[in-house]
C-alpha cells in the first residue's frame, strides 16, 4: 500500500444518493466518501466493509476519500475503457452502416438510370433542343408494359427492351424482343 492509503470502515451509506463517511483506523473525523470513488468495484458498498483510500479536500477544505476500493471485493475493468471501447465499436459500426447506405444508395440511382436508359419526355423541350431522328418513328413511352402481348408492334417491344425496367421481352436474351409474336425475321 502506498503511505498515502488510508483504511477506515464504513460507518454510514447512503443508497439512493451514493455517499457515505469512513470512521478512519487511525481515529480523527469522519472522511466523506462518494460512489465516483469505489470505480470498478464489483459490488456496491455496504456499512460496515472496509475501505481503503487516499485523502483529497473538496472546495471547503473537508476531507474525502478518492481512489478507494473495499477489502475483498473484486477490482473489475475500467469502467471508463469499457464505455470507450463500446463506443468506439458503436462508432465504427455507425461508420461502416453509413457508407454501406451511401453505396447501396449510388448503386440504385445508377442502376436505375441504367434501366431506364435517361429517357426523356420531349413534349415540354423547345424544338431547337429535340433530336430529329433520320426516319419517323412513333413517341413511344415506358407505361408500365412487361409483356409482349402487351405491344402493339415490333418498334414499341424493342423500344420497351432497350428503353423501360423490368420488361420480360427477350427470353433467350439475343437483343430481339417478341421473337415469336411480332418481330420474327
Amino acid at each position: 500500500m502506498n503511505h498515502n492509503t488510508f483504511t477506515g470502515q464504513l460507518k454510514r451509506w447512503n443508497e439512493d444518493k451514493g455517499f457515505g463517511f469512513i470512521n478512519p483506523k487511525k481515529g480523527g473525523g469522519d472522511v466523506f466518501i462518494h460512489i465516483s470513488a469505489l470505480r470498478n468495484m464489483s459490488r456496491r458498498p455496504i456499512v460496515g466493509d472496509i475501505i481503503f483510500y487516499q485523502i483529497d479536500l473538496d472546495k471547503g477544505g473537508r476531507k474525502r476519500a478518492v481512489k478507494a476500493r473495499i477489502k475483498g471485493v473484486v477490482i473489475t475493468q475500467s469502467r471508463k475503457k469499457c464505455k470507450n471501447t463500446t463506443s468506439y465499436k458503436r462508432k465504427s459500426f455507425s461508420k461502416s452502416f453509413a457508407f454501406m447506405l451511401i453505396i447501396s444508395a449510388v448503386i440504385f440511382v445508377y442502376d436505375r438510370n441504367f434501366k431506364e436508359d435517361s429517357f426523356v419526355n420531349t413534349t415540354n423541350l423547345p424544338t431547337t433542343f429535340i433530336s430529329k431522328p433520320n426516319k419517323a418513328q412513333p413517341n413511344f413511352r415506358c407505361r408500365g408494359k412487361k409483356h409482349c402481348s402487351q405491344m402493339t408492334s415490333c418498334d414499341e417491344a424493342t423500344f420497351y427492351l432497350h428503353n423501360c425496367p423490368n420488361t420480360k421481352l427477350d427470353g433467350d436474351r439475343d437483343g430481339v424482343p417478341c421473337e415469336r409474336q411480332l418481330c420474327n425475321w
